[in-house]
Order: structure tokens, then C-alpha cells, then sequence
């Protein structure tokens, strides 16, 4: 921990600005006061209202409502660091005003978000309050545990543990499946449990979610990759790959 007395090092060059300083001690809607004069100069300030949640996710909201600026921030960011709340207060009065935030700002956050003990602490968080939908394996016509062994045999030589599987709560275009690690699910859009959709698209976005398990996301400073080299050729592994990615093309 860093007392005020060792603010300057001398030895080391080391030493923080009269700003910086302030920074620190700063509370959260003071923080949220200097941003909005930064963006509107000539405005009168409105009164602020910071809350931290206790939400599922690092999620933030901001609105303006009755010349009150009322702000939900998970809990998760309740210790961050002042230049990270800094950064979050730039991002969402930007968004609040519709303009465009400093890439300083994105960049900072995200390296935030991204460090190992927070993304341990989101894990953690996800799993004990997170409240995650899952069908059950049981399709009108398919069983997706049946589809997943038949993959795991093909392709992973059965060395893939099953995790929890399940159907989507309705048919959707936007997300065909996702892959679920706080709470080792995954779920399949309900658009491929019918007859008209040839069973070879089920087979290969159950398998594209299998292969999360095998190449789990990889972090580097603000950089979070989904689908890293090794993922996408094992993806290419599959067999009438092509032909698959034609019929979900087409969906």
C-alpha cells in the first residue's frame, strides 16, 4: 500500500503531480463532476447520484433524468483504481452525450478488466450470482448430449468432459450458440432443433462451441482473443466444414 508520505521518490525519480494526487482521494461523483465540466463548460452542473451494484457483470448504466445524472456501476469496479474509474466516467458521459470517447479511455478500462485477479474475481462473481438458463439436453428432435459424445469420439477421442448442455429459450438468427464458462454450459439456438435444418449445421456449431473448451480465451494487456490461431485451425478440422458454414451462411 502507498502512503501519503511516500508520494515522491526521490531515489527513483518517482513522484505524483499535484492532480494526480488529487485523484486519488477524489470520490466517485467528483470524478463524474470534473468529466461533465470537461464536456459541458458552460452548463450548470448537475446534481450526481453514484451506486454501486451489485450486479452479475461489470456492467455500468448512466442517465439523465430530471436534471438528476444517475449512475449504476457493478461492484466489481467499487476498488478500482481513480484513473480506471476515470476512464469509465469518460466513457459513459460520452456515451450519455453521444459523442465519441478518448481511445485512452477504452484502452485503460480494458486493461483493467483484463488483469488476472479481476478476471478471476468476474468468474467467481458470475457463478455465485449469475443465474444461467439451461434447458436440459432433450430437443423436439435432437438430444445435444448424444450430438456432443458423437463429436467428442470423432474428434477429441472422447477426452472432452461434457458440460452442461441445453436449447435456447426461442429460435434466434443473431447468436447460433455460446459457450458459457462461469457456469460450464453450453447452449444451441433452438433454429437447429427441427428437420428442416440439415443436422450437419447442429454438428458443426456444436462443435465450434466444443472447441471453447479446448481453447479457452486467451488475454494479453487490454486484447481478449476469442478465437485465437490454434481455435481456427482446429475449426477448419471439421469435416464438410465449408458446407456448413454455406448452410449457416444461408440462415
Amino acid at each position: 500500500m502507498l502512503n501519503c508520505g511516500e508520494m515522491q521518490d526521490h531515489g527513483s525519480g518517482l513522484a505524483v503531480s499535484g492532480l494526480q494526487s488529487a485523484l486519488l482521494f477524489e470520490s466517485p461523483e467528483e470524478i463524474y463532476a470534473r468529466v461533465f465540466r470537461e464536456f459541458k463548460p458552460r452548463t450548470p452542473l448537475p446534481k450526481i447520484h453514484v451506486e454501486f451494484c451489485r450486479f452479475a457483470n461489470p456492467d455500468s448504466f448512466i442517465r439523465l433524468e430530471t436534471g438528476v445524472i444517475h449512475v449504476r456501476i457493478s461492484d466489481l469496479l467499487e476498488g478500482a483504481p481513480a484513473p480506471v474509474q476515470e476512464a469509465l466516467a469518460q466513457i459513459l458521459l460520452s456515451k450519455l452525450f453521444r459523442r465519441p470517447a478518448a481511445r485512452i479511455y477504452g484502452h485503460r478500462y480494458r486493461l483493467y478488466l483484463n488483469r488476472r485477479d479481476v478476471r478471476r474475481q468476474m468468474h467467481l462473481v458470475r457463478q455465485i450470482r449469475g443465474h444461467k438458463f439451461v434447458s436440459g439436453p432433450q430437443g423436439s428432435h435432437y438430444n445435444l448430449d448424444a450430438v456432443f459424445e458423437a463429436l467428442n469420439a470423432e474428434y477429441f477421442a472422447g477426452l472432452l468432459a461434457r458440460p452442461r448442455l441445453g436449447w435456447s429459450r426461442a429460435a434466434s438468427r443473431s447468436m447460433l450458440g455460446h459457450f458459457d464458462p462461469s457456469h460450464n454450459a453450453i447452449i444451441i439456438n433452438r433454429i437447429f432443433d427441427t428437420p428442416v435444418v440439415p443436422g450437419l449445421a447442429l454438428d458443426y456449431v456444436m462443435f465450434h462451441e466444443m472447441l471453447h473448451l479446448r481453447y479457452p480465451v486467451e488475454h494479453n494487456g487490454a486484447r481478449r482473443r476469442v478465437h485465437t490461431k490454434e481455435f481456427r485451425e482446429a475449426e477448419k478440422q471439421f469435416t464438410r466444414w465449408k458446407e456448413a458454414k454455406e448452410i449457416l451462411r444461408k440462415l
